[in-house]
């Protein structure tokens, strides 16, 4: 693999990164450019990659032997794990220079300047063999809502404005490379940021985006974003969070708050919140999602898979289906028993749902703690597990994510707090 001599770094961003036996080492998240004292153009000193538990490392641009639109190859195994710390001489270009504001000058004397908002940072290698930003693609800023300006690039030395105070950044191209990850990784991408960017690009984002990210960050930083928000999109958010991430979230909040926020939601979507934070800490009633699939016994199993195929669903929520007496929704009527997916994808479509039930495995009752939720699921391999109250109707059901939730410690999600870790 070869490279030509401009990259476009934005470009680079989640690619996967490939060491010289082809084994992936981690994906791009961002490149490190070192600011110069003189008036020559930043230097692009490396970059940024994500390991496995999320650490990010730094990789040197003199180890970097490939880049193109499919992968970035290293030309050596051997890397240092320290986690990636900028520098003060330092910028990142996705967090500090994407979505800048800029000032283009104009190619010759006395012509007009342009307005526009950077979309890319390009570098070229020069005859010394290092990497320099040289190229700005920028969008014009027409300054009007229904035109978009055109797409043009510029050289380095023609933009004002790129280096500077960061009140001249949008959020715009950021959010774009962003929501082109996992929720996950997003949420890892944005404990990255500065307070202030991070907060602009949560509060940026659509209600059921930011409710996706919110449920993979640590609380200090959901509790943070909630705030920000005026309580009427907070509720918004609250309502498209499922409802056990929910009730987490609400309980990090004073009482107060959280009883002005359960009033602004729906009220269909605050009662299964509602319902969550009655129960106590640590208990099945408090971690399991009060929204599994459930199906009637009279259900075919084409009815069933249709379900079970819908992209909201978690792979732990689709795994298996709850059969149950009606009412459908929690809580139902007497709960009869579980179908798992791969005994509906051994059975005709037609068939009946009431007649597969496992009725075997011995449901949790709500006040049931989180060590015999553990033991019970590992016993009988499960990922999911039914619970039901005392006249057995189905409240909801554990998931195995649900139980490492909360049985990790408290701040697992956040990468402050595991910085002096060793990677395996």
């Amino acid at each position: 693999m070869t490279m030509g001599t401009r990259v476009y770094l934005a470009r680079l961003a989640g690619l996967p990164v490939f060491d010289p036996n082809g084994d992936r080492v981690g994906r791009v998240r961002d490149a490190v450019v070192r600011l110069r004292t003189t008036n020559r153009p930043p230097q692009v000193v490396g970059l940024v990659a994500e390991m496995a538990l999320r650490r990010r490392i730094f990789l040197p641009i003199g180890r970097i032997t490939g880049m193109d639109a499919e992968s970035v190859v290293l030309g050596t195994g051997s890397l240092n794990l320290r986690r990636f710390e900028k520098r003060p001489n330092e910028l990142l270009v996705l967090e500090d220079l994407l979505d800048r504001r800029v000032v283009v000058e104009p190619e010759q004397p006395g012509g007009q300047e342009h307005h526009g908002i950077v979309l890319d940072i390009g570098m070229e290698l020069n005859r010394n063999t290092e990497w320099a930003v040289t190229r700005v693609a920028v969008r014009e800023h027409t300054g009007r809502l229904t035109r978009r300006g055109h797409v043009y690039q510029v050289e380095f030395d023609r933009v004002r404005s790129l280096i500077g105070p960061t009140d001249t950044q949008g959020t715009s191209n950021l959010i774009a490379l962003l929501e082109q990850m996992r929720p996950a990784d997003m949420a890892n991408a944005l404990q990255d940021l500065p307070d202030a960017r991070r907060n602009e690009v949560a509060v940026a984002l659509d209600d059921r985006r930011l409710a996706d990210v919110l449920e993979e960050l640590p609380e200090h930083d959901q509790v943070e974003i909630l705030v920000r928000l005026d309580r009427e999109r907070a509720a918004d958010v609250l309502e498209r969070m499922d409802p056990d991430d929910a009730a987490d979230l609400l309980a990090e909040l004073p009482k107060t708050e959280q009883a002005v926020l359960l009033d602004l939601m729906e009220p269909e979507e605050a009662a299964p919140v509602r319902q969550l934070m009655s129960y106590r800490p640590g208990t099945a009633g408090s971690v399991m999602t009060s929204e599994p699939v459930i199906l009637t016994p009279d259900a075919t199993v084409a009815e069933a898979l249709a379900r079970i195929r819908e992209p909201e669903l978690s792979p732990v929520v689709a795994a298996q289906v709850f059969v149950a007496r009606a009412p459908s929704a929690t809580p139902t009527g007497k709960y009869l028993g579980m179908v798992h997916f791969q005994r509906l994808l051994r059975e005709p479509p037609s068939s009946i749902v009431g007649g597969l039930v496992d009725s075997g495995i011995e449901p949790l009752r709500p006040d049931i703690g989180l060590p015999e939720i553990t033991r019970r699921m590992a016993t009988y391999d499960l990922v999911a597990m039914p619970v039901v109250d005392s006249t057995h109707r189905l409240l909801g059901a554990v998931t195995v994510d649900d139980v490492l939730d909360h049985s990790l410690p408290r701040d697992w999600r956040d990468r402050d707090a595991h910085d002096d870790e060793e990677t395996p």
